[in-house]
């Protein structure tokens, strides 16, 4: 396992530096500059602001200041966000999507899991129809629906509960259930597939004839040997409920990456954009390193090839 941690460590290396050099050059390539709005401007002060942040270089020299930059864990000023390092930025609202991502996370795993295996086991029956059809509703409504009509129920109809911002437990119950409508209902039908699949094992069969009861048999055989693809889909979850929570933070006014993701690409923040597709690959290699070890618990085989 350490091998592992240490062979996926290294492999980062290069797949960071992949990732930075594609983004430098498309962040280029696409029209238009971060002062390109600035009409009022005149041209000379645009001039010195573009050398200030050395856009005013030849691109391969831009490229390599970045990567020297990148090398001592500085990613760069915002051009938006005035006095503002890309690190100051990301070192606030980072660990705020951190947070709603895990909490979504984890009520997807908690609810989809229990949800696809009652599903399975009562297959063709109304159980099963309803949870399969709640699970289908939360593939095809948009988180945007869902938010809204969370806010409404729960904090305007029911006020149950604060409808926005990021100061109080009570404030991140709305913005994680919205998150995890969509992953909920994903986790949800793979895991009964896989559940139906593991159930028509020969080896199930003969746990059942030994006498185990059915709740035994699907807890302690089925379930554990159907998460393995349940399990393979949490490493790009995991990145995408952490860094693509967009909708969701701006909806509910969470203070996360989100926002300066999206003013970010509007106006051409080109270290900003840069930095948050860095984070978001080292956190989906990070993610798949723990769902390989994971596959460890869960298979022996694998635990055995590794």
């Amino acid at each position: 396992m350490a091998w592992l941690v240490l062979r996926r460590a290294l492999w980062a290396i290069p797949v960071l530096w992949v990732v930075a050099t594609v983004t430098f050059i498309l962040v280029r390539v696409v029209p238009g500059g971060p002062f390109d709005a600035e009409k009022n401007l005149p041209p000379g002060i645009v001039a010195n602001i573009k050398a200030k942040y050395h856009l005013d270089r030849p691109v391969a020299e831009q490229y390599l200041l970045y990567l020297g930059r990148l090398s001592r864990g500085d990613l760069g000023v915002s051009y938006k966000y005035a006095n503002r390092t890309v690190n100051d930025i990301l070192s606030d609202a980072f660990p705020v999507s951190v947070q709603l991502g895990a909490m979504a996370l984890a009520i997807a795993v908690l609810a989809g899991v229990p949800l696809g295996t009652v599903a399975a086991v009562r297959r063709g029956r109304l159980l099963d129809f309803a949870c399969m059809t709640l699970s289908t509703v939360g593939i095809s409504v948009p988180s945007f629906l869902v938010g809204a009509l969370l806010i409404y129920l729960l904090g305007i109809w029911l006020k149950a509960l604060p409808v926005a911002l990021w100061e109080s437990p009570r404030h991140m119950i709305l913005p994680a259930l919205t998150l995890s409508f969509l992953p909920c209902a994903y986790v949800a039908r793979l895991t009964r597939a896989s559940v139906l699949e593991v159930m028509q094992k020969d080896w199930v069969r003969t746990a059942r004839s030994k006498g185990l009861s059915p709740a035994v048999t699907i807890v302690k055989h089925v379930l554990r040997n159907s998460l393995v693809p349940v399990v393979t889909i949490l490493g790009p979850l995991t990145a995408v409920l952490i860094t693509g929570s967009f909708t969701v933070e701006y909806i509910f006014a969470v203070p996360g990456m989100g926002r300066f993701f999206i003013t970010a690409v509007i106006n051409r923040d080109y270290d900003l954009i840069m930095a948050t597709s860095l984070i978001f690959a080292l956190i989906l290699i990070v993610s798949n390193t723990l769902v390989d070890i994971a596959y460890t618990f869960l298979d022996p085989k694998i635990r055995l090839e590794h």
